[in-house]
């Protein structure tokens, strides 16, 4: 029996399968799990930040079963070395001729998903490993470039820097991902649920529903979701709103923030809206679609000053008020 034509319609299927078969190991975060689908269909890197034990790891891990894509987890700590990601070269001798010459060996960042777990444990030279690889798809090491194969996904978690060991990640390595995702601690009755299902003898055992040309697929399906000129418009001016000093700028803006989000978040909201209205079985993003993907498209692209810290403002708490600030526009 041929399979069925890729489409939205197909997308917002898949989606539903996927989100089922993660619901038999994970328990709530359905909003985390929304994020993370909306930035893995769109082809993005994401990173999710959370307390230790919110389930971090054990989403991203059960993602990539359910994927049929080669998987390569990094455990970063403060003693990883840049080689320990990227891949190394090596002096090999030919047995038979005598002959040497240098061998690359390549690191777990050669692989469709890569789980950078704990990322801000690691200096930022070593974080700094994979900005080539995130940005051109590549490793260029000893002047000869090697790409990694597509689908390639760099999917990050990270612990509050209030923690000790901890070493904030640059500005320019956070602007690579796509979204940042808080994952919160679950409610009582959720952790009832996964006390009881976790300390039991069985296992739920994950089907593997995607592979890696369906993947690529989607991600061209979903950047022919059309977004009508008045939504980009509004995206626009939403995020060039977040810039203080600028004309544009509300009062509380120039108040609280030291940086506002720059070009790269006008292109990942677009996106976002277009991979959430095509995971939703829709060909055309609308403005609900941009409202849930603003936060975490902006959430790490928003500095704010010690002001904000002392009145307690979050980045959320500046993107609600920008959402009422700024006229979204009435589309048909």
């Amino acid at each position: 029996m041929a399979k069925p034509k890729l489409s939205v319609s197909t997308l917002h299927e898949t989606r539903d399968d996927i989100v089922e078969e993660l619901g038999t190991v994970l328990v709530g975060q359905q909003e985390s799990i929304d994020q993370v689908l909306t930035a893995f269909f769109a082809g993005g890197h994401c990173m999710i930040m959370g307390m230790p034990g919110v389930a971090k790891t054990l989403l991203i891990a059960s993602l990539a079963q359910i994927m049929d894509l080669a998987f390569k987890r990094i455990q970063f700590t403060p003693d990883l070395m840049p080689s320990d990601i990227t891949g190394s070269e090596i002096l090999e001798e030919d047995k038979t001729t005598g002959h040497r010459e240098l061998k690359f060996v390549k690191g777990p960042v050669f692989a469709n998903i890569v789980m950078a777990d704990e990322i801000n444990r690691t200096p930022p030279k070593t974080q700094a490993a994979l900005l080539e690889a995130m940005q051109e798809k590549q490793v260029t090491l000893g002047g000869r470039t090697h790409l990694i194969d597509p689908p390639f996904f760099v999917l990050a978690t990270q612990i509050p820097i209030e923690q000790e060991g901890t070493y904030p990640l640059p500005e320019a390595q956070q602007d690579r991902f796509m979204f940042s995702v808080v994952m919160t601690y679950l409610s009582e009755d959720q952790e009832v649920e996964v006390v009881r299902s976790s300390t039991g003898s069985t296992k739920a055992e994950l089907k593997s529903l995607l592979g890696g040309e369906e993947l690529l697929a989607y991600q061209t399906i979903i950047r022919d979701v059309e977004v009508p000129a008045q939504l980009s418009g509004y995206i626009v001016d939403l995020v060039a709103a977040t810039r203080p000093g600028t004309p544009v700028a509300p009062d509380f803006v120039n108040d609280y923030v030291s940086w506002g989000a720059g070009l790269r978040a006008s292109q990942y909201i677009v996106l976002g809206a277009k991979s959430k209205a095509a995971l939703s079985g829709r060909s055309t993003a609308n403005v609900d679609d941009v409202r849930a993907v603003v936060v975490p498209s902006m959430r790490h692209r928003i500095g704010l000053n010690f002001r904000a810290d002392v009145d307690k403002v979050g980045v959320e708490d500046i993107v609600d008020r920008l959402a009422e600030k700024v006229p979204a526009p009435a589309l048909k």
